[in-house]
């Protein structure tokens, strides 16, 4: 069975810090392109950052210079440091797994909330 499963989320004060975690596991996951979406209350789901298998980076533009991606290919495993936290910035995380050729096809984690608050 394909899993995609986050965890690391949880409650922080504005201007915390958090670190996402991303395993997976049932895929080739060195061809696969890794990313973190979210979805707020009322929102529609927006990209978050994604990371290819040879480390190109692409941030959505909320969360840039605050939010690192990164991925350890030997752990399968993709992570999501987030630092100076807002309000904002609470939602429901998501990773997504899709590969970079051929089958288009995404795989979806069931997600983690991550809430700010004072």
């Amino acid at each position: 069975q394909v899993h995609v499963v986050e965890s690391g989320g949880g409650s922080v004060q504005p201007g915390g810090s958090l670190r996402l975690f991303c395993a997976a596991s049932g895929i080739s996951y060195s061809f696969y392109v890794m990313g973190w979406y979210r979805q707020a209350p009322g929102k529609q789901r927006e990209l978050v950052a994604t990371i290819t298998a040879n480390g190109n980076l692409n941030y959505g533009d909320s969360v840039k210079g605050r939010f690192t991606i990164s991925r350890d290919n030997a752990k399968n495993t993709a992570y999501l440091q987030m630092n100076s936290l807002k309000p904002e910035d609470t939602a429901v995380y998501y990773c997504k797994a899709v590969k970079e050729r051929g089958s288009s096809f995404e795989y979806w984690g069931q997600g983690t909330q991550v809430t700010v608050s004072s």
